[in-house]
């Protein structure tokens, strides 16, 4: 089985039910096991910063899709929640990036495998060790909790305290 760490993120309609969509839609297929999910964060906006914060949160999962096949069931899924494409780190409705799948540095045109801005994001980082503290990155060879202390830059206003 494959071990795939996906974020999730939502700043526009109903943020907690955005992310509570690709929860259930995970639990509910059967090519997924072993979900976790972490803690939600409310987070400035990576990026452009004028527009709303976010809601974030990582998961992760078990399965024997392929990476291409993860990125294409996401992708239908941000869809189906709603996502309209929009400019490049401008609002949406949901974001779901494959941050890491088992141990592989992979890319092509559409996918960058670990992601390629995961070490620049505290958002990602947090929640992401909290589900795993011992998780490596593939292609730096240290432990992922590591780099959050090298972070300059700090988007993550306050955990969520709100199950899903």
């Amino acid at each position: 089985m494959n071990k795939v760490f996906v974020g999730i993120g939502s700043n526009l309609g109903d943020k907690f039910n955005n992310i509570s969509q690709v929860f259930n839609s995970l639990k509910e297929n059967s090519n997924f096991s072993n979900i976790k999910k972490s803690s939600l964060y409310e987070t400035r906006p990576y990026g452009k910063v004028n527009q709303e914060n976010f809601i974030n949160a990582v998961f992760y999962f078990e399965t024997n899709f392929s990476v291409n096949e993860i990125f294409n069931y996401t992708k239908d899924l941000e869809k189906k929640i709603g996502r309209i494409k929009r400019k490049h780190w401008g609002p949406r409705e949901i974001d779901i990036d494959i941050l890491l799948y088992n141990n592989i540095i992979y890319e092509d045109q559409k996918i960058t495998i670990p992601h390629k801005d995961l070490l620049n994001r505290d958002f990602v980082l947090v929640p992401l060790i909290e589900i795993d503290d011992k998780v490596k990155h593939p292609k730096e060879k240290k432990a992922i909790k590591q780099f959050l202390f090298e972070l300059t830059d700090r988007y993550i206003i306050k955990k969520i305290s709100l199950d899903f």
